[in-house]
């Protein structure tokens, strides 16, 4: 029997002792040392995963024996590993949720990219709408301003001229008591301008105040009498010159009462009416010539500026 073990493993023993003795120790103690740190390293990574912390990478030089020593009998595994040592330990599984991770990340930043923009439209219509709800306020509270200046200036046009009115009915109220219409009783006949061969100045010159003979003729305003007497067509004209130069010609009477030089004062009677001179009928002309002008003006407008209506 033992004739035929060392004949089936000649060299046995001394393959054993020459491992012992000669550079076998420096092989196995590789080899241990390759399995030390692929123990470590797997232990490490798979202290990566447990803790949730990134895998290190870690760069080692190719060890051509620690294959060769891991697998004596097969023989295909190629000398030295160039696969990084920073994967050991990380399952497909992990892979495949880092990559997930950073996808998420991605989209994270794409989401938050997209809402930066939106915002910044969103902030940019709010200015534009704010803008325009300030400017709409600021032209209304203009129109409204100007709105209120208008009135405002209206009202004080209206009061103004209300205010004009009102001095101006005063003073001709005051007026009113300075002068007064010549007849108290009569009929205008006759206005200023009228056209007729009967004038002879081819229109008529004054206003007619048409009245029975013998009615009162009173001063219009006080004054001095500077004609009385026969005057061709006019009859028998009397003048009262008033303070400020204006001329008043009461014509046709059929008497006069007052003489030149004379001053008579507001109402007082000078003559009566009558049909004297060129005349169809009794009335009172009265001519009105302003700064005893030559030229007669209209007596009605005049009348009126005094307070009175014919």
């Amino acid at each position: 029997m033992e004739s035929e073990r060392g004949d089936r493993f000649p060299n046995r023993g001394k393959h054993r002792v020459a491992k012992q003795r000669g550079g076998g120790g420096f092989a196995r103690s590789s080899t241990v040392l390759g399995v030390g740190v692929i123990a470590a390293v797997s232990a490490g990574g798979m202290a990566s995963a447990n803790t949730g912390k990134p895998p290190v990478s870690i760069s080692l030089p190719d060890l051509p024996s620690v294959g060769h020593l891991l697998d004596d009998s097969s023989g295909s595994t190629p000398k030295g590993s160039a696969t990084a040592l920073s994967s050991v330990g990380v399952t497909t599984t992990e892979t495949a949720k880092g990559a997930s991770g950073a996808g998420e990340l991605l989209r994270n930043r794409i989401m938050a990219q997209a809402e930066s923009q939106q915002v910044q439209v969103d902030g940019r219509s709010q200015a534009a709408a704010e803008a325009a709800v300030a400017k709409q306020t600021v032209d209304a509270a203009a129109k409204a301003e100007k709105d209120a200046a208008k009135k405002a200036a209206d009202a004080k046009k209206a009061a103004e001229d209300a205010a004009k009115k009102k001095a101006e009915a005063a003073k001709l109220a005051a007026l009113a008591k300075q002068y007064t219409l010549p007849v108290a009783s009569y009929t205008i006949t006759g206005t200023f301008g009228q056209a007729g061969s009967m004038w002879s100045s081819g229109y008529h010159t004054g206003l007619d105040f048409a009245a029975p003979t013998g009615t009162l003729i009173k001063a219009v305003h006080s004054g001095t009498v500077t004609e009385a007497g026969w005057a061709g067509s006019y009859g028998y004209r009397t003048i009262l010159t008033l303070d400020d130069g204006t001329e008043l010609w009461f014509c046709h009477q059929s008497s006069i009462n007052v003489s030149v030089g004379q001053k008579v004062s507001t109402g007082e009677v000078i003559g009566r009416v009558g049909a004297t001179g060129n005349v169809t009928g009794p009335h009172l002309h009265l001519e009105v010539h302003i700064n005893g002008a030559a030229t007669a003006s209209d007596p009605a407008p005049w009348l009126r500026s005094k307070g009175l209506n014919p």
